[in-house]
């Protein structure tokens, strides 16, 4: 191999993090095209992960070095989201271990997740969804979740509760999301704040509200409620539940909610 491709090859190893997956649209970048790319996968310098991507040779990736190879090679808006980045966070008692785990990746805008990614046995249950919930996602609502060579992004706690609403379609999903709540105690309210006046779910709006409220958590006295737009009409979210007259929404009986 020339001096010249094994120049291209240690700066390509040079900046790529351990644990992590490389594409071909970043490998075009660098100018590592496929012909230079099959030279490297033959001498063991790199591996196959699917068709369009690939690992350093004898590395192990996981979904979080998939998803790392999304954000920052390919331009994508997804994200850890919902109950996972809530876990994560060291805020929810919900995470199941091993193959039995559920991931939610969550995209801002419709992406499709490329076929390496899809097909690949991350030894998890990924669950991709797309939906533009708020019309504009504040700068300070994204944290980052350190993978130890590298970071990916991932909801906030106050953004993450509220994706979790969106995903709401059945009464054990709003006794769950109750549940979550109650142990937010901590959120911030100008980021709730901003959150709740950028969102595009009127469900989404109204749970969140009624269960802050009934979780008695401190900081929903510091909402302007008066500045959220709950649209109008009743919604039936909890089936055989009571109407709440303020945020017109069926939710759990008092009754059911002391036994949570």
């Amino acid at each position: 191999m020339s001096s010249h491709n094994g120049r291209k090859i240690n700066q390509l190893l040079k900046g790529w993090p351990k644990e992590t997956a490389v594409t071909k649209t970043h490998l075009d970048k660098l100018g590592i095209y496929r012909q230079l790319v099959a030279k490297y996968v033959h001498y063991n310098w790199v591996e196959r992960l699917g068709t369009g991507a690939y690992t350093r040779s004898g590395d192990t990736v996981n979904w979080r070095g998939g998803v790392y190879a999304l954000q920052s090679q390919l331009d994508m808006t997804i994200h850890v989201g919902g109950q996972t980045a809530l876990g994560l966070q060291g805020r929810s008692h919900f995470i199941p271990l091993g193959p039995h785990k559920k991931v939610i990746l969550i995209s801002d805008r419709p992406e499709h997740l490329p076929a390496w990614f899809r097909k690949h046995q991350w030894g998890v249950t990924l669950e991709h969804r797309c939906f533009s919930l708020f019309e504009k996602v504040p700068g300070n609502v994204a944290t980052e979740l350190n993978c130890g060579g590298f970071e990916i992004l991932m909801s906030s706690a106050e953004q993450a509760i509220m994706e979790q609403m969106r995903l709401v379609n059945t009464n054990d999903d709003i006794m769950h999301v109750y549940q979550l709540m109650e142990g937010l105690g901590t959120l911030r309210p100008a980021v709730v704040q901003n959150l709740l006046e950028n969102c595009r779910s009127i469900k989404v709006k109204r749970l969140f509200l009624w269960n802050a409220e009934e979780s008695g958590h401190a900081w929903f006295a510091r909402l302007d409620t008066t500045r959220v737009d709950l649209g109008t009409g009743k919604r039936q979210l909890y089936k055989g539940g009571s109407l709440n007259e303020k945020y017109q929404i069926t939710v759990p009986r008092k009754e059911e909610l002391q036994n949570v």
